[in-house]
């Protein structure tokens, strides 16, 4: 009941020309099955599409080599809001290569992260080709590794007007990987260590791997647009309140970002049997684009 309690009184207080090959609908959205181009290679995905949408979304992944995002666009679409999600470049039914692993220096050097935000980037501009009304507006919304591509796809796309991310790390790529060294998967990681022992760790342990970092802070202090990041307490990837501490700095000089604290959730906030972090995600949207202007606490 406690933890239901601060849950609650933080998000209170914190408030893409293309052929396609299937095309099918329900009475809330249709699908259809599409192709586009990007840095010589061809991404596949599909575009889920309400009668009048009021915003439109591009998926954008985490580090993990997975297909699109299909269950979760869905539960977007039925918001009123258009989705295209695509299988990560090398994965599915896309070209190119996975770069992997999941950890490591090939995943998340600037390399990488720039040749992904690039496929971001593709897909943002097909999917506003099949909206109707060319002046929806169009976001992009990601998990986890992420954090570090939206920045730099929005700061290269006038398109782009919103972002949300969850867990999405404001931190440099060598400061996540100090950090995730030293937790190291053991989820009873914050029953036996302070807040203290993981900024002293994150900031000066030793790095196991050598090459530039990517600091998303670079891009987001002259981004324009307003987005929303969403953070579980219990996070063993990220160090959640560090990248809180980067935003507030942010907030501070008038940037329109927000963030929510749960505390009682790990790194998996999007997809978290508890649905208030996507529930409060679409709430934000709306807010922002159909005047709300108030959150709604989900019941």
């Amino acid at each position: 009941m406690k933890g239901k309690y601060l849950q609650k009184s933080f998000i209170w207080l914190l408030l893409i020309s293309l052929p396609f090959t299937v095309f099918s609908q329900s009475a809330e959205f249709t699908i259809q099955d599409i192709k586009f181009e990007s840095q010589g290679i061809t991404l596949a995905g599909s575009i889920l599409k309400p009668k009048n949408p009021f915003a439109a979304v591009v998926i954008v992944h985490g580090s993990d080599p997975v297909k699109r995002e299909m269950d979760f666009a869905k539960r977007i679409a039925r918001e009123g809001i258009a989705v295209l999600t695509y299988d990560k470049r090398g994965v599915g039914e896309s070209g190119g290569v996975y770069v992997g692993p999941s950890v490591g220096t090939n995943n998340i050097d600037t390399t990488n992260l720039n040749l992904l935000s690039r496929d971001a980037n593709e897909a943002a501009i097909t999917l506003q080709k099949y909206l109707k009304d060319k002046k929806t507006p169009i976001g992009l919304v990601g998990f986890s590794q992420a954090g570090w591509i939206i920045p730099i796809s929005a700061s290269r796309n006038k398109q782009i007007q919103f972002m949300i991310l969850f867990s999405g790390p404001t931190i440099t790529t060598l400061e996540q990987l100090r950090f995730q060294f030293y937790t190291n998967g053991n989820n009873n990681f914050w029953k036996n260590h302070t807040e203290a022992d993981a900024r002293e760790h994150t900031k000066n342990d030793p790095d196991k791997y050598q090459f530039i970092a990517t600091d998303p802070k670079v891009n987001l202090d002259i981004l324009p647009i307003p987005g929303l990041w969403i953070f579980g307490e219990q996070d063993i990837q990220i160090p959640v309140k560090l990248c809180i501490d980067q935003l507030n700095t942010f907030k501070a000089k008038g940037k329109a970002y927000e963030y929510v604290l749960f505390p009682a959730l790990g790194h998996n906030t999007a997809f978290d049997s508890n649905t208030t972090p996507f529930d409060i995600s679409i709430q934000w949207v709306k807010q922002k684009f159909l005047n709300i202007k108030k959150f709604k606490e989900p019941k």
